[in-house]
């Protein structure tokens, strides 16, 4: 059987998958794994298997080391790359900029291009250019193709793309509005139309994929013609620890007022969103939190609905007639509060939530509105990994 290698290569951390590209969305990965603590005294590899769980903890200094140890540990237990048929391996990029709209075939070119797009993605590429290049070290024999979070989000009009500052300002710096989670909202897009048995084109949705980063879309035909998320994974929703959408003068004052420049992305992103106001991320903690009748955890969590209902709201008078709301991702197809919450009075706007159908378990791509609802609701389970493998495959026919 023919499986993809799926590299997520972060700054610290690197995640792996290896998958059969023609599964079904709801078949468990053959492997599931994780590099962390990249460059830090103690590192771990952790390996899941259909056979168990299996962990190796030891100095990882560089991502060279931890994939190869991550191939030492597959191949230990059978499931490497020497043992089953690996025909491509499919990398998360996270920012494409303009320059890439579809998934590529890495070569030296492309790497450079991408290489190239490390300003607007600090943080991100140059983790995702070293998974690459070791990858491409350690299987040299097979393709290997670039998934871009971006890309899904090149056919957004000027009107949602560009902002209103000096034009020559933004080109000097590209700055514009890229999007994010791509990969996510065009796979979940994707089964909205056979849901709701309709052809893709006639199909206006909202698509939103809820985890500890947050962001929705606005998808008519089948193409993307806004999103929240900016030129950085930065804006739009209230997150698990990143502020969303601010105003930008709050930037200026802290810095004016003694926080340097590292310290106000350091609050943005990783101290702020939920858990900047009720000192948790995950929503399950949250959760027990609103049960002790926490005022931080209310306030955090009204602040996170009310970002969302804006959002679904500003969607619906863009796209003029939205057939489909849909919730995907860890806290979109868990937590049938914020679904419920997120949606509460929208019956005028043709909204109905069938409450017994929202309380039902997780267990694939089902409708949580009533049967006389004019827009219908899904949660649809994301599978970036499954999509990125696809895309891997088609390169290797």
């Amino acid at each position: 059987m023919p499986y993809a290698l799926v590299l997520n290569s972060g700054s610290s951390s690197i995640k792996f998958q290896l998958v059969n590209p023609l599964a079904a969305a709801t078949e468990k990965p053959f492997v599931v794994g994780v590099v962390e603590q990249i460059g830090e005294p103690q590192g771990a590899v952790t390996l899941k298997t259909q056979e168990g769980t299996f962990a190796v903890e030891q100095e990882i200094p560089d991502h060279t080391a931890g994939l190869q140890l991550a191939f030492e540990l597959m191949d230990k237990h059978n499931c490497g790359p020497r043992q089953v048929d690996v025909i491509a391996c499919g990398h998360r990029v996270v920012h494409g900029g303009i320059l890439f709209s579809a998934p590529e075939l890495i070569n030296d070119q492309i790497l450079d291009m991408i290489r190239d797009l490390i300003p607007l993605a600090p943080l991100h590429n140059p983790a995702n250019i070293a998974g690459i290049e070791v990858a491409r070290e350690i299987l040299p024999d097979i393709p290997h193709v670039a998934v871009f979070d971006t890309g899904f989000f090149h056919t957004l009009p000027p009107a949602a793309a560009i902002y209103p500052i000096n034009k020559d300002v933004a080109a000097d710096y590209s700055l514009r509005r890229y999007g994010f989670h791509g990969t996510s909202h065009e796979y979940v897009s994707q089964q909205v139309p056979d849901l709701l048995g309709l052809p893709p084109a006639a199909v206006n949705q909202i698509t939103l994929h809820l985890g500890n980063g947050a962001s929705a879309a606005a998808i008519r035909g089948g193409l993307a013609v806004d999103t929240s998320m900016g030129l950085t994974p930065l804006a739009g929703l209230a997150m698990g620890t990143r502020s969303g959408d601010i105003d930008p003068g709050i930037v200026f004052h802290l810095y004016r007022n003694g926080m340097s420049i590292d310290e106000i992305d350091n609050l943005l992103n990783k101290k702020s969103g939920v858990k900047g106001l009720a000192g948790v991320n995950d929503f399950r903690a949250l959760r027990d939190m609103i049960r002790d009748e926490n005022e931080d955890a209310w306030t955090a969590y009204n602040v996170y609905i009310h970002q969302l209902r804006r959002y679904i709201g500003a969607y619906m008078v863009s796209l003029g007639r939205v057939n489909a709301i849909t919730f995907t991702a860890g806290v979109g197809e868990n937590d049938s509060h914020v679904r419920a919450d997120a949606l509460a009075g929208m019956e005028t706007y043709g909204v109905k939530i069938d409450a017994d159908r929202n309380a039902g378990p997780n267990d694939g791509p089902r409708e949580i509105s009533t049967d006389d609802s004019a827009v219908k609701v899904f949660v649809v389970p994301t599978n970036e990994e499954l999509a990125i493998a696809r895309y891997a495959v088609a390169f290797a026919q």
